[in-house]
């Protein structure tokens, strides 16, 4: 995630600073604009950016969360999950800390994310909309007032492509048994969810329209989706996937 927001701000901003332990991927090697360091210490005193990008695992921002905490001025925004406004402004011992707490998913990696953003009451509009501008540079952007709604935020969207994944594979394994070479069933569902992905993004439709436009009365489809959609299966399976996740990122948050 961290990459794919890099990716975009680099062709925008002045300078940019990195903070990585491990190797420097090779597509950013040539950036002029973009200074890597292997560790906090490493900052120049006088630099003093606008935005800090948390792109680290939630269970490290303890030891590394305080390393930042002298710029007071800049806004943090922070992609790591299960990490809340106000842990984030304990972990920097500042209450005005301005900090955006924003959850992407994977596509972002290819400018195909959706980021669901919260600002705390710090944050200025012109932080907001530099905010904004870079999750943009990883794809779509939705606000919400509510830090409460990341919780199920999460389990829709930011756990929503495993969903699909496991999609393709069940779609495969089945065509599979009914006597469809392996390679075949895989190739089928995966291009299916492909260009049915696209058809999504292509058409203001939504997807009732176009699964009903796919199902005739009586018809293949609609004997599938008469077991699918029944209130006991699809539905309430996936309702109570997305409630496990919702609770565990509750957990998280604790």
């Amino acid at each position: 995630m961290g990459s794919a927001l890099l990716r975009g701000t680099a062709q925008r901003a002045e300078q940019i600073v990195v903070v990585k332990p491990t190797p420097v991927a090779d597509e950013f090697k040539s950036a002029s604009n973009v200074l890597w360091v292997s560790s906090a210490a490493e900052i120049a005193p006088a630099f003093q950016p606008d935005a800090v990008i948390l792109a680290i695992k939630p269970q490290n921002m303890a030891v590394i969360l305080p390393l930042y905490a002298r710029y007071a001025s800049s806004v943090f925004l922070s992609i790591a999950a299960g990490q809340t406004l106000h842990r984030l402004a304990s972990l920097l011992q500042n209450d005005t800390q301005p900090i955006v707490r924003a959850m992407p998913n994977l596509p972002a990696s290819i400018g195909k994310g959706i980021s669901v953003a919260v600002v705390n009451a710090a944050v200025t509009k012109e932080q907001r909309d530099l905010c904004d501008g870079i999750l943009r540079a990883a794809g779509d952007v939705a606000w919400v007032s509510d830090e409460t709604l990341i919780d199920p935020v999460t389990a829709l969207s930011g756990s929503g492509p495993a969903y699909v994944f496991a999609l393709v594979e069940v779609m495969a394994e089945a065509g599979a048994k009914l006597g469809l070479p392996a390679d075949l069933a895989q190739k089928l569902a995966r291009q299916t969810v492909i260009g049915s992905g696209a058809l999504l993004e292509q058409t203001t439709e939504s997807a009732a329209t176009l699964r009903q436009a796919v199902t005739s009365p009586g018809g293949t489809t609609a004997a599938a989706l008469k077991l699918l959609l029944n209130e006991k299966a699809l539905p309430a399976l996936m309702f109570l996937a997305m409630e496990a996740a919702t609770k565990r990122a509750k957990e998280l948050s604790a």
